[in-house]
Parts: structure tokens; sequence; C-alpha cells
């Protein structure tokens, strides 16, 4: 990515800057990867799906239920993922180094990708068992058990979800553990669902089908996280950022001549970075700071960029060579030495 930056015309000027350098950046992250409510967020979640998920897979096998199974196997899954999540948020805070000199943030987008994958693999075992059901129902289920355990189990997702949703909107590591509270959750709602209609109507089939909706359901909610991961990833041009936009914006600034590459990727949400190579006007080395910190500044602020790396150089002015009068060689005077 950086091979651009190593060819430096003659007197070419290249910063590196970082948002958090320059005394003019207004630019604030939107997410703060050191930030320790995170890793309590993820420990208390954690700590309390653990602890429900035993309880509820007992009820299942006892009362029958699949969707009580099938929830519990789902929420044994999210303590995985949240002891996942954890571990990444607590490299994420590891500093900055030479071998790392963006950080080790990509390690919680490693970490959402697993959980978007472990979510769809969940449903697909939901889905298998909850059309088995429909095609062979339990003779007798539950319903009570069923229903009381639903019941809890909707408030312990609806508290966790709660807990991280603040936290989600920009970190896709916490987004990944979020989706799994909310799927936890709607899997309640349709457990709750699913006891009533048996409890009351005997109607054995809605356990099959309310665990099937509820598969359908993950994989909706998962699908996104993994696209964004993988976007990341692969380094994709943050969809957000218009790059015509800002090439535009660049090449009507004073000073600049031409844009010849521009290019933009993220490290995480709220950690985007971007890389252009100039060609400027000015030949004065105190001139060209100037409008390299302008164009910096300008760009942190106007689209919301953590880090901006330029290089920057003049217009090279080399006299056209006709080949067919070429130029005469200089006279080379050899001078006599004497005794």
């Amino acid at each position: 990515m950086f091979d651009d930056l190593l060819l430096v015309p003659s007197g070419a000027v290249m910063h590196y800057h970082s948002a958090d350098c320059h005394p003019g950046c207004n630019h604030t992250h939107a997410v703060n990867a050191s930030d320790p409510s995170k890793a309590r967020l993820l420990l208390t979640a954690l700590l309390l799906i653990g602890g429900f998920a035993i309880a509820e897979l007992i009820v299942g096998f006892t009362s029958h239920s699949l969707a009580l199974v099938a929830e519990a196997g789902h929420m044994v899954s999210d303590c995985l993922a949240l002891g996942l999540a954890l571990v990444a948020t607590w490299l994420a805070r590891l500093p900055v180094s030479d071998r790392a000199p963006f950080g080790y943030r990509r390690v919680e987008i490693l970490a959402a990708l697993a959980n978007g994958i472990g979510l769809v693999a969940i449903a697909l075992w939901i889905g298998w068992e909850a059309m088995t059901r429909l095609q062979a129902p339990e003779v007798e289920i539950l319903g009570m058990p069923m229903l009381i355990t639903a019941a809890v189990g909707l408030g312990i997702n609806s508290l966790n979800a709660f807990l991280l949703h603040d936290h989600s909107h920009h970190d896709l590591n916490l987004r990944g553990a979020f989706l799994h509270m909310v799927a936890d959750a709607i899997s309640s709602v349709g457990v709750l669902l699913a006891a009533i209609a048996i409890w009351a109507w005997q109607w054995n089939w809605a356990d099959g089908a309310i665990s099937l909706l509820v598969a359908v359901f993950v994989v909706v909610g998962a699908i996104p996280l993994i696209r964004q991961s993988l976007d990341i990833l692969l380094e994709k041009t943050p969809s957000h950022l218009d790059l015509a936009q800002i090439q535009t914006h660049i090449e009507q600034m004073e000073g600049v001549k031409e844009v010849n590459t521009l290019r933009a990727w993220a490290i995480a949400p709220g950690q985007e970075l971007l890389m252009a190579q100039l060609t400027v006007e000015s030949t004065d080395g105190q001139e060209r700071d100037r409008l390299l910190f302008h164009i910096q500044e300008t760009l942190q602020r106007e689209f919301n960029l953590s880090e901006v790396m330029l290089q920057m150089a003049n217009p090279l002015r080399i006299k056209p060579l006709n080949l067919s009068n070429p130029p005469a060689l200089p006279i080379l005077e050899t001078v006599n030495k004497t005794e």
C-alpha cells in the first residue's frame, strides 16, 4: 500500500500526520479503543448469560422444548462469542509500536467476523432442528416451565442488549456481541409465544415454527456484520467516503495542480485513513508545509478522517529532447602537466 510513498522525487516534502498530533485538528474518534467500560460491559453480559444458559438447557431437556434447547445452545455460543469479544477488547488496548503502527484494533474486526459466522452456523442448526421437529413433533411439551424460563430469559437478554446498545454503533466488535444479545431477546420472545400456544391450546407445532423464524432472523442480522467486517479486512474504501468528492475538494484548493493518487481505508469503524500524492505549484518548502497542514486539517474536519498521509511534489520541468538535432557534447580540455 505504501510503495508509492517510497518514490519521492527530488525536492519533495513528505509528511505523516496523525489526528492526535496536529493542534488545529478538531477530529474526535467515534470509539475509544482503550475505554475500560467496554470490557466491563462484556464481562457483565458474559456472566449473566453463562449462568442462565445452564438453567435454560436443563429446563429445555426436561420440558421437551426444542425452542428452549435451541435458545440455550444459542446462549452457550454467545458465551464463547462474548469471551472472544472480551479478549479482542483487551488486545485492542495494546499500545502502538513500531511493529504495529496502527495498534491492534483489527483484532476486534476479526472477532466480529468470527461472531457473524458463528451466528450463521447456529441459525443453520436451529433451522435444521426446527424442520425435523415440524415433521415429527414431540408428543408432549410442558408449556408452563417453558413459559417461565422464556420470560426470565427475555429479561436477561433485554438487559444485556440495553447495556451494549450505546457502544455498538461505531464498534464492530461490540456490535457483534450486541447482535447476539438481540437475537437472544427475539428468540426469548418467540419461545414465550410458543409456550403460550402450547400451554393454552396444545399447539406443539408452534415450538418448531417459532424456532424456524428465529433462525431466519439470526441470519438476517448476521449478514451485515460479516459484510462490514470483510470490507474492513479487505481494506475497501469506507462506504461513507466518496473519493471523487474528496479529490474535487483537494483540487479546488489554491496551490494544488493535480491529485495523482488517492486511497482511503479503515483500520476499524471510526478510524479511517487517507493517502494521496499531489502535484503542487509551490517550490518554497515553508509554503508547501503550510499548504500540507491546511489540506490535512481540512480533510480531517470535513470528512472525519483520523489520519491523512500526503506526498507533495512539483511538476517536473524537463526540456524536450530533439533526437534529430542532439545537443553538442562539451569539449573536454586536457591539461598537460609539466614536470
